[in-house]
């Protein structure tokens, strides 16, 4: 990661260099990691092939860091972006509004896609991609308890295994994907299988493709929505 300067006021903003864009975060929104830059290369190479006006969603926005370096690098694109708190959702609207993205990028509160109730998104969006939370409840309060010193719990507690979210996303995500439509999400290191065997559990994916880190270790996953049969 890259902190590009950090203010020292009593507000604990700071700023954040992703993906080429300056972002402003406070001390109540999770830091965005390089494995994410990982994510956001990898969902940049499959909108190129979907045309200048891609339609995205990008879920678990925090500083809505994703869908604002896709619409900052797709001049094009539209996206909407949505997080659960009050905090993450101000983070997010405040830098679409400091990097002039704001009239191609909606950024909502709510419970995953709950966020976009009323807005008729359903089988309209070409990529969903998301950095979900990915550390089991027990493992925040033993050996990574650390990260919660400086950081939101929300952003990091994934329920007992990790994958509570990813469970919702694989469910839920293939409402709001067109046909053909692609998800790609973040995991946690060793957490491959699992997400492997939720994905064919689906049975509405074609197979998933995996993207490894620079120590060839699987971060992130990627997969198309099939066409109706």
């Amino acid at each position: 990661m890259h902190i590009v300067e950090n203010n020292g006021d009593k507000s604990g903003i700071r700023l954040h260099k992703f993906m080429d864009i300056e972002l402003e975060l406070g001390s109540d929104v999770l830091v965005p990691r390089e494995e994410t830059e990982i994510l956001g290369r990898a969902a940049l190479g499959l909108l190129y092939g979907r045309g200048a006006d891609a339609r995205v969603i990008d879920m678990c926005c925090g500083s809505g860091n994703l869908g604002l370096a896709i619409a900052a690098k797709m001049p094009g694109a539209r996206v909407w972006s949505a997080d659960l708190t009050d905090s993450t959702v101000a983070t997010a609207r405040r830098n679409a509004d400091r990097l002039g993205l704001a009239d191609r990028v909606t950024i909502a509160q709510g419970d995953l896609f709950g966020a976009f109730d009323g807005m008729d998104l359903a089988g309209s969006i070409d990529l969903v991609v998301c950095n979900p939370p990915y550390i089991s409840s027990a493992r925040l309060e033993g050996d990574r308890s650390e990260l919660l010193a400086s950081e939101p719990r929300e952003a990091f507690d994934g329920g007992p295994y990790g994958l509570s979210i990813h469970q919702r996303l694989i469910r839920d995500a293939v409402t709001f994907l067109k046909p053909g439509g692609w998800l790609a999400f973040e995991f946690g290191v060793g957490q491959d299988r699992q997400v492997a065997a939720l994905l064919a559990r689906a049975r509405v994916y074609a197979p998933v493709e995996f993207v490894s880190d620079v120590a060839k270790t699987p971060r992130a996953a990627i997969v198309r929505k099939l066409d109706p049969a």
